[in-house]
C-alpha cells in the first residue's frame, strides 16, 4: 500500500509539472486552460501512448509519446504505418491515392490539403477509413492479456508435483481463485453444473480487475481506460448473454414465455416483460461498469483541474488530498466492478440452468 501512495504523489506530482509547464505556455499565447479538453484526452482512446508534454526553452510545446501501428482499410486496399507519421495530427499521411489526416484522434480521408469540412455542430463530415488499428486500448488490453497469462501460468507451475504449501504468486492467485469459485460461482450455480462456466468467470474477473487497475493510469499521463470504453464492456455483456442464453434450459424459457402458475391473461404481459429483460440484464453490466469506471477518473481529473481553473497554489494541496482519497476509493471499486459483474453474469448463468423443480 505505501509503494502505491508513493507512485500516485510521483505520477501526480510529475502531472502538476506537466500542465504547470503547458498552463505557462497557453498563457503567453493568451490561452485558458479547459478542463474539458484535458479531461477528454486522458479518458478517450488514441492513436499514440502519450507519456508526458513540456514547454522547452523556444517556447515550443513538445508531445513526447510512443507511436502506435495505424491498420486502414479503404477501397479494398490495407495500409500499414506508425502513428507518428501523423505528427499529433499536423500532417497528412498519403498512401497510394488516398489521403488521411488525424483529427481529434480520428482518422478521416482527406484531399491532398487535409482539409476538412464540418457541419453545423462542428464536426467533421469527411469519410472514415475502416480503422484496424492498434490503439492505446488495443495496446493496454493486450498488456493485460500478458499480465493474466504470467500469473495463472506461474501459479499453475508451483501445482506439478508433489503437493506443497502456496509461496509467492500462488499464494496471491489461490485464495481469489476460490473466492471467485466458492463464494461468487457456488452462490449462484448449481454445483453440478459449475465446472462448465467456472473458467468464464475466473476469465472474466481477472480481466476487469487487473484492466480497471491498468485503467487507474489515465488519470497521470501514459496511461489507458479500457473498462471505461463502452465497446469494451459491451463486448463482455453480449459474451454473458451468449452464454445464458445458449445454456438456457427448457425451464428458463418456458418462465419467461409461458410462467406456470400465472393466469393466462397476466402470462402474455410478463411474456412481454421476460423478453425485455433478457437485453436490459447484459445492458445494465455494460453501463454500469463503464460509468463507474470513467466517473472515476472525471471525479479525480475534476479535483486536478480546480488548481489551473482557479489559477492557485493555495488550492493545490486540497486538490491533492481529495484526489488520493478519491484514488483508494478507486482501488476499492476497481474491484467491486469487477466483483459485480461477475456475480451478477453467474446469477444469469444461474438462472439459466437451473432444473425447473427448484
Amino acid at each position: 500500500m505505501r509503494q502505491i501512495l508513493q507512485v500516485f504523489l510521483f505520477s501526480l506530482v510529475l502531472s502538476v509539472c506537466q500542465y504547470t509547464l503547458a498552463e505557462d505556455s497557453s498563457n503567453k499565447h493568451e490561452k485558458e486552460f479547459d478542463p474539458l479538453e484535458m479531461i477528454s484526452h486522458h479518458i478517450s482512446d488514441s492513436h499514440d501512448w502519450h507519456i508526458i508534454s513540456y514547454t522547452n526553452k523556444a517556447d515550443e510545446h513538445v508531445n513526447i509519446s510512443m507511436p502506435l501501428p495505424v491498420i486502414l482499410l479503404h477501397n479494398g486496399k490495407l495500409h500499414f504505418f506508425m502513428s507518428s507519421e501523423f505528427e499529433h495530427g499536423n500532417a497528412i499521411v498519403q498512401k497510394g491515392d488516398a489521403y488521411f489526416k488525424l483529427y481529434h484522434n480520428k482518422i478521416y480521408l482527406t484531399n491532398a490539403n487535409g482539409d476538412l469540412e464540418f457541419d453545423a455542430e462542428n464536426h467533421p463530415k469527411n469519410e472514415h477509413p475502416f480503422d484496424l488499428s492498434i490503439t492505446r486500448n488495443v495496446g493496454s488490453m493486450w498488456l493485460s492479456v500478458i499480465l493474466i497469462l504470467f500469473l495463472f501460468i506461474s501459479a499453475a507451475k508451483k501445482y506439478k508435483g508433489e503437493p506443497q504449501t502456496p509461496k509467492g504468486l500462488q499464494s496471491i492467485i489461490e485464495p481469489l481463485v476460490l473466492f471467485v469459485r466458492d463464494d461468487i460461482a457456488l452462490s449462484q450455480i448449481d454445483k453440478h453444473k459449475i465446472d462448465k462456466f467456472l473458467p468464464y468467470l475466473l476469465t472474466v474477473f481477472f480481466f476487469i480487475w487487473i484492466n480497471n487497475l491498468i485503467g487507474l493510469i489515465p488519470i497521470f499521463p501514459g496511461g489507458s481506460n479500457l473498462t471505461g470504453n463502452i465497446s469494451v464492456t459491451m463486448l463482455l455483456a453480449l459474451i454473458t448473454l451468449f452464454i445464458t442464453n445458449v445454456n438456457g434450459n427448457k425451464g428458463y424459457w418456458k418462465h419467461i414465455f409461458w410462467m406456470p402458475g400465472i393466469p393466462v391473461p397476466i402470462r402474455a404481459f410478463l411474456a412481454i416483460i421476460e423478453f425485455i429483460g433478457i437485453f436490459t440484464k447484459p445492458f445494465a453490466l455494460m453501463i454500469r461498469l463503464m460509468a463507474n469506471i470513467t466517473a472515476g477518473h472525471i471525479i479525480i481529473l475534476s479535483l486536478f483541474s480546480l488548481i489551473f481553473v482557479l489559477k492557485s497554489v493555495v488550492i493545490a494541496p486540497v486538490s491533492i488530498l481529495m484526489g488520493l482519497m478519491m484514488f483508494m476509493l478507486e482501488l476499492l471499486v476497481a474491484a467491486l466492478q469487477a466483483y459485480i459483474f461477475t456475480l451478477l453474469s453467474a446469477l444469469f448463468i444461474g438462472m439459466a440452468v437451473q432444473e425447473d423443480e427448484h
